[in-house]
């Protein structure tokens, strides 16, 4: 053999052995697998890395998940530790741990795709191994010896993934929802904002984009604020749904290697630790498969979504212009609006927006497909269901902070283009409708298009009404609200 050849092979050997000192060896069911050395999770970690490249997206990328996982963790030892099955020096190692998960350490030791087979077990094993690796480290122990801290056998104690991987799912949500209320109350509050600021703007409204009756600018904001603070009681009426959960269920609701009266004491160490109102599910064998919450949760961002991209619709085709458009405001410039077209600028933030919210349509469609693929005892769909929903909750509360921040607090109105839109319009004829009649006030608007003279000119020429009475009639400050004829 060459000299080449025997080079080569050393240099392989020792860039095997340099790669082989950079991990451990860990075993399952289907036997042994290379893991990181200073990883916390462990093989079935592992294999759900290998196996599931799917959208990129990991659990770490979602931190009230993992908090949500390390309070379910926390909640079973302590139940576990108060009915006698674990040892006082474990439960305390544990929940120490699942304190420094909640407080964000070792997010970075959960890299499982979010979307995944095996309905959850890979996450919940993700939490089980790095729970368990973190104790083991805590107890002078190497990662792996999970004779002295198993992730099933402890950390795992009187559970399943199909309980505790949904209530983990739950108290995530929950903490989502806050964030997400929270945003919406500041756009609501920016759109309350410009309302007042706009409250002396006359201009004309509009139905079927065509010229309606006055009103004002202030009001139409108004109404975006008033339409959108509807939607933070729905949201929070629908999350707090997620405070049932089937801890204590184990694999399909009859709490199999479940001690008595784990599930109400879970429940309770649940709600003492989360500070949410958690309650026990009145039967666990239907609360296993039911995924009625995340559907009716993900239809109140529908409703959501669907309002606010109506308000991106109306901010650009108010601001359409400059020249040859509504142009009754204008958006804040962001960015050239053409590689092309010198000048323009585009509506870009409220058309990101649109799109987020189409992104929300099509999520809340996965939702409804993936509730619906439930199966007998459990709902095998899970994960991509809550990676939907987290996905839109993250969506929506970035579109409503660049929203509110970079288009609507820099509003500003044009104020006579508004009041010269109104005073040529043929819409205010409506209000003759009282005085003159219904068709009386259709010959003259009728007239006036054909023949381009005002309303005003027209019903003077014909002595319909005297100067002074159609002056106080067609005021625009006398149209914007209920009044005696």
């Amino acid at each position: 053999m060459s000299k080449l050849y025997y080079t080569v092979t050393l240099i392989d050997c020792y860039i095997n052995l340099g790669i082989m000192e950079n991990f451990r060896k860990e075993s399952d069911l289907l036997g042994e697998l290379n893991v990181p050395v200073n990883a916390y999770y462990g093989v079935q970690t592992q294999r759900a890395i290998n196996n599931f490249k799917i959208s990129g997206q990991l659990l770490s990328s979602y931190p009230q998940f993992i908090r949500g996982l390390a309070f379910v963790k926390k909640a079973a030892a302590k139940t576990n530790y108060e009915l006698g099955l674990l040892d006082e020096n474990m439960y305390f190692n544990i929940a120490e741990v699942c304190n420094e998960i909640i407080n964000g350490e070792l997010h970075e030791q959960f890299p499982v795709d979010m979307i995944q087979g095996g309905a959850g077990t890979s996450i919940n094993m993700n939490a089980n191994e790095v729970i368990a690796n973190r104790v083991l480290e805590k107890l002078g122990k190497n990662k792996g010896q999970y004779e002295f801290c198993s992730p099933n056998d402890h950390i795992n104690l009187s559970q399943s993934t199909n309980d505790a991987y949904p209530t983990a799912i739950k108290m995530g949500l929950l903490q989502m929802n806050i964030i997400l209320v929270e945003k919406l109350e500041k756009i609501v509050e920016a759109f309350r904002e410009k309302g007042k600021e706009f409250q002396d703007v006359i201009k004309m409204g509009r139905t079927q984009l065509q010229d309606a009756v006055p009103m004002t600018l202030g009001r139409e904001f108004e109404a975006f604020a008033a339409t959108l603070e509807e939607d933070i009681s729905k949201l929070n009426n629908n999350a707090s749904l997620f405070v049932e959960v089937n801890m204590g269920a184990t694999a399909i609701g009859t709490g199999l290697n479940a001690p008595v009266g784990y599930a109400a004491l879970c429940a309770k160490n649940l709600a003492q630790i989360t500070g949410f109102p958690v309650v026990s599910a009145p039967d666990l064998v239907e609360a296993t498969p039911d995924t009625g919450s995340y559907v009716i949760y993900s239809s109140s961002m529908k409703r959501l979504a669907v309002k606010l991209s109506k308000i991106c619709n109306d901010l650009r085709l108010l601001s359409s212009g400059p020249r040859a458009g509504l142009s009754e405001i204008n958006l804040p410039p962001m960015q050239p609006g053409s590689s092309i077209m010198p000048g323009k600028v585009n509506p870009v933030i409220p058309e990101v927006v649109n799109q987020v919210c189409f992104k929300v349509f099509g999520n809340d469609l996965t939702v409804t497909f993936a509730a619906e693929a439930g199966q007998l005892q459990l709902n095998v769909m899970e994960p991509v269901l809550s990676h939907a929903i987290m996905e839109n909750i993250h969506f929506l509360c970035n579109a409503l902070d660049t929203l509110r921040e970079r288009c609507v607090v820099g509003i500003t109105a044009n104020r006579e283009v508004c009041l010269n839109m109104v005073k040529h319009s043929i819409g205010i004829v409506t209000a003759l409708n009282p005085y003159i009649g219904y068709k009386h006030s259709t010959q003259i608007a009728k007239e006036a298009l054909e023949t381009g003279k005002s309303v005003y000119n027209l019903v003077l020429e014909k002595g319909i009404l005297s100067q002074e009475k159609l002056d106080e009639i067609l005021d625009p400050r006398n149209m914007l609200k209920p009044h005696n004829k």
